[in-house]
């Protein structure tokens, strides 16, 4: 997935080798840095995180959480009277919410050991394994070649 490059030689916009994300009205979003902090002992908290934008912009507090489906990325967010949370920072569209996620699980990655992306959500394939492949384990008959 890395290798991939347009017809200038560079490598696509939101790609892993390009850490900006197309915006729909054509800007880019240039997170230069992901910090995580790590959490232990909580039941759902897996770390915190903080990115960092065109290394002047700073957005804190956001969470790493995981459940039986996964790891995922919780925007900051403020407890209101009622007990109910309110983000205070997000994503205006999808693609830049996945590119954000994306880039922190990454970095949560390469900071725990711990695989928080599948290899089917970064789009790689996953390993051929020839010996369930093969008819015989269907209980199919091989043609034979005619000579």
């Amino acid at each position: 997935m890395g290798d991939l490059k347009d017809s200038r030689g560079a490598a696509p916009h939101g790609s892993i080798d390009n850490p900006q994300a197309p915006i729909d009205n054509g800007m880019m979003l240039n997170i230069t840095e992901v910090r995580i902090n790590k959490v232990e002992g909580d039941e759902k908290l897996r770390a915190f995180a903080s990115l960092v934008i065109d290394e002047c912009f700073l957005i804190g507090d956001l969470r790493v959480l995981e459940n039986e489906d996964g790891y995922y990325v919780v925007m900051p967010s403020k407890r209101k009277r009622d007990g109910s949370f309110k983000d205070i920072a997000y994503p205006l569209n999808t693609g830049t919410k996945d590119f954000i996620q994306e880039k922190v699980l990454l970095a949560f990655e390469a900071a725990t050991g711990r695989k928080a992306i599948s290899r089917i959500e970064q789009g790689e394939p996953g390993p051929v394994r020839p010996d369930l492949l093969g008819v015989e384990e269907f209980g199919f008959t091989p043609k034979s070649s005619p000579s």
